[in-house]
């Protein structure tokens, strides 16, 4: 685990109530839809999930500009010139750039960045630094790297984990692609105009039904689905429904994440919600 066993990504939610609107709240994101490992092949000629870059403490801190200044916390960040980003070099989405100190264990995120004169600095709408020995959440209506103002590398599956301890420890983020104008702890911020009742908050858990029988899973995707019983998935940003995130990584088998897809919406119930924020 990334951060101490206390932390709210590493909560066991298995025995927490269900929130009233889960069952509307469901059908809003899409009961019959499937969830959709976010990860594990090769997407637009580069690999899918969100990468992640580990340095030690000597690595040389470069300056970053923001476009979202007043939420970001400000540089220089240790991101090598060659730093991997999500999607690739040539990429028109996120573009999220993730270094882990592994020395100090704190975690550096951006936002839509590009590199400037060959990596001697770099440019982002949005950028984020957590202390994973000591983290605290963001300020008040503060974005992070991610829409919901958490950070995203310790809520990603990874291959070591899933296919090396086999076993899920954490709560893994996830998308929808209608959210909530409003957010719910751990989040921090929302990005959504739409005030309808039944669409998901920023920071909102879903675990697996506890009925839910992973018997007839295996490998990876069982490690997952047993996961997502005690741990659940943390929503995160907007994208697609029921979009789960990992890191990308060469020994991901594909097949072997597919069966996760058999669970549909309808197995997934809302864990209870603290208050909602909406502004």
């Amino acid at each position: 685990m990334l951060l101490p066993s206390e932390d709210e990504w590493n909560r066991d939610v298995s025995s927490d109530e269900v929130d009233p609107r889960s069952e509307a709240i469901i059908a809003s994101i899409g009961a019959d839809k499937p969830l959709h490992e976010d990860f594990g092949l090769i997407w637009k000629g580069a690999p899918g999930g969100i990468p992640y870059y580990v340095v030690k403490g000597d690595q040389p801190r470069v300056p970053v500009t923001f476009r979202y200044a007043d939420e970001s916390d400000p540089g220089p960040y240790p991101i090598p010139p060659d730093a991997w980003i999500e999607g690739g070099p040539q990429a028109e989405g996120d573009r999220h750039v993730l270094v882990l100190d592994r020395d100090a264990m704190k975690l550096y995120e951006l936002f839509h960045a590009f590199p400037v004169n060959g990596g001697k600095s770099w440019k982002a709408s949005s950028g984020a630094i957590f202390d994973l020995k000591n983290p605290k959440p963001r300020p008040a209506g503060w974005t992070s790297a991610d829409a919901a103002g958490l950070p995203i590398l310790p809520g990603l599956a990874r291959y070591d984990e899933i296919c090396g301890a086999g076993v899920l420890r954490h709560a893994l983020r996830f998308t929808v692609r209608k959210s909530r104008h409003g957010y719910v702890s751990p989040a921090s911020h929302f990005a959504s105009p739409h005030m309808e009742e039944n669409l998901p908050p920023m920071g909102m858990r879903v675990r697996l039904k506890a009925s839910f029988d992973t018997t007839p899973f295996q490998g990876p995707a069982k490690v997952i689905l047993e996961g997502l019983k005690k741990h659940g998935l943390i929503l995160a940003d907007n994208g697609g429904d029921w979009y789960i995130s990992g890191a990308p990584d060469d020994r991901w088998v594909h097949e072997s994440l597919l069966p996760i897809r058999r669970v549909k919406g309808r197995d997934l119930e809302v864990v209870k919600m603290g208050e909602l924020v909406t502004r």
